[in-house]
């Protein structure tokens, strides 16, 4: 009883961030809302907040379906956050800046932040990049598996691909107005061009190790250190066949955590479940009120309790802090 209590004090004391759930494709395909507790899905703000979760990247994520039109599609999920963050002002605030994120964690709601998934909802043009910061956009995940203007994915490393001139363009304009730079799902020379062309932290939201688990959306050894060298974190995820071939679990999942510290140290390490994003997700993690295990075994592997709350948010937050431009007006940008 004392060991849960002490686990429990630790989870609900600590930051914790989850940097990547696509819950805000799913809304409306579920026909729920995001203030609203339910039985479907994964993420919602009374789970958020049941599970601890005090900062929660949201993911508009433009699926291979919307390609005809992909900036149509990003327009209508920001809508659709906009107004899910109007209906329940009393569970949740949208951040933009890392005061805001402060203050939403300060009155007990979940600091939202707004994130793009696939490049190709730039139109590959920047000043529709510019036009999504202004819009409270603060991450961009360049690619999704295929190729795009900015780059190639996953699916396309056969061809060798890695960022095009704009996909350049576009990792220079973030470093300058202040946005999170993403390397999940892209292509391993996109990644090293990536790590190249910023001038700030790199996060990949979603992946887990390569050595551990022989997946291609998974990062290399080389790629774990050159994350962190950069002053970036890992968002290691909850998907199974990312975590292990044969026996997917909250224990291998913490096998991933253990790697990647022994690795490039706890410094670069978070969590980005991709809840909603997923079809199906490790046992012990059927939703986001199951995070408090997550504390439970770190520090029963050994953990401090820092290192656990750097961990499940505290290194997250680092990075947002360096990140994230104070508020400026739109014009400025």
């Amino acid at each position: 009883m004392e060991n849960t209590a002490l686990y429990s004090d630790i989870h609900f004391s600590s930051p914790v961030v989850d940097a990547h759930c696509d819950t805000l494709t799913v809304l409306r395909k579920q026909n729920r809302r995001l203030g609203q507790k339910s039985g479907a899905g994964h993420v919602d703000l009374p789970r958020l907040l049941s599970g601890g979760v005090n900062l929660q990247f949201f993911a508009a994520f433009v699926g291979p379906d919307y390609r005809d039109d992909p900036l149509a599609r990003a327009l209508e999920i920001f809508d659709l956050f906009f107004e899910e963050m109007n209906a329940c002002a009393d569970l949740a605030e949208p951040v933009f800046a890392y005061p805001d994120i402060e203050r939403a964690i300060s009155r007990g709601k979940v600091a939202a932040l707004l994130t793009v998934e696939g490049g190709e909802a730039l139109a590959g043009r920047l000043e529709v990049l510019r036009m999504f910061y202004r819009l409270g956009v603060r991450g961009l995940t360049l690619t999704w598996n295929g190729r795009n203007e900015l780059a190639d994915g996953v699916s396309e490393s056969g061809t060798g691909g890695g960022l095009t001139g704009f996909g350049a363009a576009v990792v220079r304009e973030m470093n300058r107005l202040g946005m999170v730079v993403d390397v999940s799902h892209i292509s391993p020379r996109g990644f090293w061009d990536v790590i190249r062309e910023s001038a700030g932290p790199v996060i990949a939201s979603h992946s887990n190790c390569r050595a551990l688990c022989d997946h291609p959306r998974n990062l290399e050894d080389d790629q774990i250190r050159a994350l962190a060298d950069t002053g970036g974190v890992v968002g290691l995820c909850f998907y199974p066949d990312f975590v292990h071939r044969e026996a997917p679990s909250l224990d291998s999942w913490l096998d991933h955590v253990e790697y990647v510290a022994g690795l490039a140290g706890v410094r670069c390490i978070g969590i980005g479940s991709d809840f909603d994003g997923i079809e199906s997700v490790i046992p012990e993690m059927a939703d986001a009120t199951r995070l408090p295990l997550v504390t439970e075994g770190l520090l029963k592997r050994g953990f401090s309790p820092e290192e656990v709350r750097m961990i499940l948010g505290g290194n997250f937050l680092r990075v947002l802090s360096q990140v994230l431009r104070d508020d400026k007006k739109a014009s400025t940008i």
